[in-house]
């Protein structure tokens, strides 16, 4: 019913800066909020950020003032921009949509790896 699928995951260095985008496909009209969760290696997945319909965004506490997440127009487009980034932010970062009904959909993953 919805497909979601990421990209630009990949390495980069502590301090630097990477994007991160999610496109959603099938009923993306059935969608209330978009947003980004992460599973560190060793942790189970936590909420990175999330922004409604009505433009209503949360950050967690880890990212905020680093990340910033939104979406385009059309909104099917989800993107998140990572900045400032720490070694601790390696994770896989999952898109994930959630419909008006309260149903879940997630990407595939994609991964992150701060490192020098």
């Amino acid at each position: 019913q919805v497909q979601l699928a990421e990209s630009g995951g990949g390495l980069v260095q502590p301090g630097g800066s990477l994007n991160l985008s999610c496109v959603a496909s099938g009923r993306t009209a059935a969608i209330g909020t978009m947003g980004w969760d992460r599973q560190i290696p060793g942790k189970s997945r936590e909420m990175v950020a999330r922004i409604t319909t009505d433009d209503r965004i949360a950050y967690a506490n880890a990212v905020k003032g680093r990340f910033s997440v939104s979406v385009n127009d059309a909104g099917d487009t989800v993107t998140l921009q990572m900045g400032s980034l720490k070694s601790e932010d390696t994770a896989v970062y999952y898109c994930r949509g959630e419909t008006y009904g309260g149903s879940v959909y997630w990407g595939q993953g994609t991964q992150v790896t701060v490192s020098s």
